[in-house]
């Protein structure tokens, strides 16, 4: 029987099922009644025949010129190459490809260490299946924990980092080591003379030590919120309400002092504590603006007391002065009267004196 072989083909010749050689292109005669049958092959991409196992069919001189053949080693990624450009990640153990037309290379990258080295480039990170390896991106002002099969192995700053999931299960805790609020709103307190209160307070910490914290500290904003609590009835339970009115900085003070003495415990820095807002009951709020308006109303009196004394004071000065001074007293009878002049619409002259006269007796006699 006649085979036509193209320059792009090959051809696997077989005897009674068994392989004999392969032939490139050409033509060929084959008897089929002496059990010969050839198969034709493009010979282009992956190899596609594999009714023969490699290992007899690479005893061909021909096939291993035309093939090559790639085997992924245990605890290695791989990544395929087609005329020198990344196409592919190697996710078997075993590739054969055509290599008459297209260069195939496989380059491999070791999984047992369990960092990721720089060899893994961009373009090959996003052909890794995402369980093969862990991404750990730290952000500013983060710290992450990185564990080996739970157990705790180093700590990462600022970056990004990836670790091979071949060898150990990568877990990882990402801590916020910027400064964070912690508000206590509507804490009731019965203060010293017994006064039930409701307090605001706010709190700024931060974490101080990544690896101690998530050693010994399981619910950070639970455990802060019970013991800033029990500070703030220990502390401002100690004082009266007009106390704790007239020293709300101070004892804002002491809720800090005794919050630093507790950073230990909770591994981190309390580093501002204070009395946001004060909320009285009801009848408690009646009664202060009470006595705040009688205060004001006093103190109003007193300022107005004072007032007139000083005018009162005044005045004597001033009555002194012009009795011992007749033209100072003189002076201040014309400035009156010109007061009075201007408020008057018109003078009306009666009987024979003159104007000048007129005015003269109403000054007095001394006018005259």
């Amino acid at each position: 029987m006649k085979y036509i072989i193209k320059d792009n083909q090959a051809g696997f010749v077989l005897k009674n099922g068994v392989f004999q050689k392969m032939l490139t292109a050409g033509t060929y005669y084959f008897p089929q009644m002496f059990g010969y049958t050839v198969e034709v092959e493009e010979m282009t991409g992956e190899l596609d025949y594999m009714e023969v196992p490699y290992q007899v069919l690479s005893k061909d001189a021909v096939f291993r010129e035309a093939t090559v053949h790639m085997e992924l080693p245990d605890g290695e990624a791989g990544f395929i190459y087609v005329n020198g450009k990344l196409t592919s990640f190697a996710n078997r153990k075993e590739y054969i490809y055509w290599n008459v037309f297209d260069k195939y290379e496989m380059k491999t990258v070791s999984m047992e260490e369990t960092v990721m080295g720089a060899e893994v480039s961009k373009q090959m990170l996003a052909l890794v299946p995402p369980y093969l390896y862990t991404e750990i991106r730290v952000g500013e002002g983060e710290t992450a924990l990185v564990y080996y099969n739970n157990v705790m192995q180093r700590q990462l700053f600022k970056g990004v980092y990836r670790f091979w999931n071949y060898c150990h299960n990568i877990t990882y805790n990402l801590f916020d080591t910027r400064p964070k609020e912690l508000d206590i709103v509507g804490q009731e307190i019965l203060t010293g003379d017994k006064i039930g209160i409701r307090m605001n307070v706010a709190c700024l910490y931060k974490i101080k030590d990544a690896i101690e914290f998530s050693a010994s500290v399981s619910d950070l904003k639970v455990q802060l919120y019970s013991s800033v609590q029990l500070v703030i009835r220990e502390i401002v339970g100690n004082y009266k309400l007009d106390e704790i009115l007239e020293a709300k900085e101070r004892i804002s003070g002491e809720i800090h002092t005794a919050l630093r003495e507790r950073e230990e415990m909770f591994c981190v820095n309390f580093l501002t504590a204070g009395i946001k807002d004060i909320i009285l009951p009801g009848e408690v709020r009646e009664i202060m603006n009470s006595v705040l308006v009688a205060e004001k109303k006093a103190q109003a009196n007193v300022i107005a007391r004072r007032e007139e004394v000083a005018s009162t004071r005044s005045l004597l000065n001033t009555a002194r002065l012009m009795e011992e001074n007749r033209t100072l007293y003189k002076l201040k009878e014309l400035e009156y009267l010109e007061r009075i002049c201007e408020k008057v619409g018109e003078i009306s002259v009666n009987g024979n004196a003159g104007i000048v006269e007129q005015l003269g007796k109403m000054m007095g006699a001394e006018a005259c």
